[in-house]
């Protein structure tokens, strides 16, 4: 599976077709907005077009009627030209952030569905640079570059067919730019695209080290790493200002240059213009209103050329979000459901790895309903992939998973989970009430408050939510980062009590609670536990002599299989592990 780091392999075109693609469901807007756009430019066209009739009429012949009629037209050309204005501008940007919305909401449901492998490769930091800055510079192709592209255009046709009616030769010297201009734009355009995706991977590095840095907060004051996180920014950071610096020279270079082209073109009409045989054709008004609409042609090609490096920057964040939204969801072909899981769990020859790194070689575990088992071995052994195939966050390469002599790949994921609760010792908690972080992913209609205080009581949790100021309904901070660690532990437990699953999967669930509420704890688990198939990842051996069945594995392999008195007497690596940490304790 590919990083964020690089970008889809979709064109530009395609890609920035794709993103008007999300405009659709606006289209009304859109067109309004067109409409409007048109209208705003046929006003450029109408200014220059007065300026005939303003001067022969007015001031060459002193025609009353053009003298009365023309400041009633100009001001009329302006009023037209504001509403056309507002109603573009408004339109447009309406139609952005809804698009915007739009992106967010299918990236983040996108989000949701990604296999844990992709979040295995990719940091939090990246993927939300994405969610944030690039969705953000697909709004300014989404609104200014195409505010600009079309009106502008639409004013450059405009002004180029009424030069055109008014002297075609003269036209034809400035149409003799446009294939330099476009050169020149072209060659700018793939330039722009290339740094901003440059610009877009240092910026996710740079969100990147800020959440580690943020994150872990307390790690880096312990440990004096402020200067070496702060080295790290500072040249991160750099890179992100390198990249930008290097889209200010070109946009600075080309822009000149194209008005230079222009100007050269206007430079040689007005020396035409003057010419004897020019002059005997041209009358004042024709040669003021031509010159004229050739000044406001400068504008329109000024901000095109402008915005180009805007609209690159948002095809090149189109890319970048499409490359995510490409990224296939997890494998969910099941179609089967469990009416009743009785929590039968047989594991056949089961084999996982990444590429060249194998996890589990030939796995063979078979679990009755309602034992516990325990997956004991040194760090790296394979305990939580294993129990992270349980639940299908991985698919295996080979071998299968039953659940009650049913193929997991045979469930829908969202059934199969469902039978499932976890404590682990990375506890998550929510930036939400402590009864919404009990009662995480069940239905208000179906859990009541006396459920959720039930499970905080069974849990030891209400001891000190009573003590908080509004008990259930405190707002705990962002992963429950006003609470200690065992208060956190003990919500984690009340949240497995109150799912009720058939399968309890504990990871070191104890671990961070002091003495006296291990002792309830313990028991609350061991209620818990009764007629449900449980797995307990242990690291300390203490915690699962009374365990059915202890499966010890090492490096990806089971390597005994039995009772804690059973291993005992074999005398081999469990015995090992067993006295080495009894000795620690002592």
């Amino acid at each position: 599976m590919p990083s964020l780091l690089s970008f889809s392999t979709t064109s530009g075109r395609a890609a920035y077709q794709k993103l008007l693609s999300y405009t659709r469901p606006y289209r009304w807007v859109f067109i309004i907005s067109v409409i409007a756009m048109g209208i705003y430019a046929l006003t450029e066209t109408g200014l220059a077009a007065l300026m005939k009739p303003l001067m022969d009429g007015s001031f060459v012949r002193h025609d009353p009627v053009s003298i009365h009629r023309i400041p009633i037209f100009l001001v009329s050309l302006f009023v037209i030209r504001g509403i056309a204005n507002f109603t573009t501008d408004y339109g447009l940007r309406w139609i952005a952030r809804r698009v915007v919305e739009d992106l967010r909401e299918k990236m983040f449901s996108h989000l949701l569905t990604l296999p844990a492998h992709f979040y295995d490769i990719n940091s939090s930091g990246q993927i939300l640079s994405k969610l944030i800055y690039d969705v953000e510079q697909v709004s300014n192709a989404a609104t200014d570059a195409v505010l600009t592209l079309i009106r502008d255009s639409l004013t450059i046709v405009g002004l180029l067919a009424w030069m055109v009616y008014l002297n075609g030769l003269l036209a034809l010297i400035i149409l003799i730019t446009a294939p330099i201009i476009s050169g020149i734009v072209w060659f700018v355009s793939h330039r722009f695209r290339r740094i901003s995706q440059k610009i877009q991977t240092s910026m996710g590095s740079v969100c990147h080290l800020a959440q580690e840095s943020i994150e872990g907060h307390l790690e880096v004051k312990v440990f004096g790493g402020q200067s070496y996180e702060l080295q790290r920014f500072k040249e991160a950071n750099k890179q992100n200002r390198e990249q930008a610096m290097k889209m200010v020279v070109v946009d600075s270079i080309s822009q000149p240059i194209i008005q230079i082209v222009a100007i050269l073109g206007l430079a040689e009409v007005i020396h035409l213009s003057t010419e004897d045989f020019m002059l005997t054709r041209v009358s004042i008004g024709t040669f003021i209103s031509f010159i004229t609409a050739m000044m406001m042609l400068m504008g329109p090609i000024k901000r095109i050329t402008k915005i180009n490096g805007s609209l690159q920057r948002g095809i090149a964040a189109a890319q970048s979000v499409f490359h995510l939204l490409e990224e296939p969801s997890e494998v969910d072909h099941g179609k089967s459901a469990l009416k009743e899981f009785k929590g039968a769990i047989k594991i056949e020859n089961l084999c996982f790895g990444y590429k060249d790194h194998t996890v589990l070689k030939n796995i063979n575990l078979e679990v009755m309903p309602g034992q516990i088992v325990a997956l004991v071995g040194h760090s790296g052994s394979g305990k939580s992939t294993l129990v992270g195939l349980l639940a299908r966050f991985y698919e295996i390469n080979s071998g299968k998973i039953t659940f009650d002599g049913i193929d997991t790949r045979e469930l829908r994921l969202a059934e199969l989970r469902k039978q499932i609760s976890l404590v682990s010792q990375q506890i998550v908690l929510f930036n939400d009430t402590i009864a919404r972080n009990i009662a995480y992913g069940s239905d208000d209609a179906e859990v009541s408050r006396e459920d959720i205080v039930h499970a905080a009581k069974t849990a030891h949790a209400m001891e000190f939510i009573d003590r908080l100021p509004q008990g259930l309904d405190t707002i705990i901070g962002d992963n429950g980062v006003l609470l200690s660690g065992g208060q956190r532990q003990r919500l984690a437990i009340a949240r497995a009590l109150l799912k009720n699953a058939p399968l309890l999967i504990l990871d070191e669930a104890t671990a961070s609670l002091d003495t006296e509420s291990e002792r309830h704890i313990q028991a609350a688990l061991e209620a818990l536990m009764y007629h449900r198939t449980t797995v307990v990842i242990a690291h300390r051996l203490s915690t699962v002599e009374n365990a059915d069945k202890i499966v010890v594995l090492q490096q990806g392999r089971i390597i005994e299989m039995g009772t804690h008195s059973q291993l005992l007497e074999q005398d081999n690596h469990y015995a090992e592990l067993y006295r080495l940490q009894f000795r620690n304790c002592t």
